[in-house]
C-alpha cells in the first residue's frame, strides 16, 4: 500500500517539477533540464529528483544553480501541490549522466 502511495506522489513531482523547469528555462536560451526520474522517501519528507541537463557540459554550473534556488522551487512546487500534499518534502537535485554514459558505451562499440 504505501509503495503505491510513494509512486504516485513520485509521478506527480517529477509531473511538476518538469513544468517548473520547463517555465524557468524557457528564459534561458539553448538549455534544457528534463526530470528523469523522483523518488521519495517513504516517510514522504525527501524527493531526490534526478535531471537531465542538455547541453551537458554546462550540467554542473546549472545544477548549483538549482541547488541555489532550491527554496524557490520547493515554494512553486508547494503552490502546485497543496491540495495534494500536506507537507511538501525537502528536495535534492543530482545529474542523471545515465544518457551521456549510452553515448560513450555506443561510440565505444562503433570504434571497436
Amino acid at each position: 500500500m504505501q509503495e503505491t502511495r510513494q509512486n504516485r506522489i513520485s509521478r506527480l513531482l517529477q509531473k511538476e517539477l518538469s513544468s517548473i523547469f520547463q517555465s524557468q528555462t524557457r528564459k534561458m536560451h539553448g538549455v534544457l533540464v528534463s526530470v528523469t526520474r523522483v523518488r521519495i522517501s517513504p516517510d514522504l519528507s525527501i524527493c531526490t529528483a534526478y535531471l537531465s541537463i542538455f547541453p551537458s557540459d554546462r550540467g554542473d554550473e546549472i545544477l548549483r544553480n538549482i541547488n541555489a534556488s532550491e527554496k524557490t522551487i520547493r515554494y512553486e512546487l508547494g503552490t502546485r501541490v497543496r491540495n495534494q500534499l500536506r507537507i511538501i518534502p525537502e528536495l535534492r537535485f543530482f545529474i542523471d549522466d545515465s544518457l551521456d554514459y549510452l553515448e560513450h558505451i555506443d561510440q565505444l562499440l562503433k570504434e571497436g
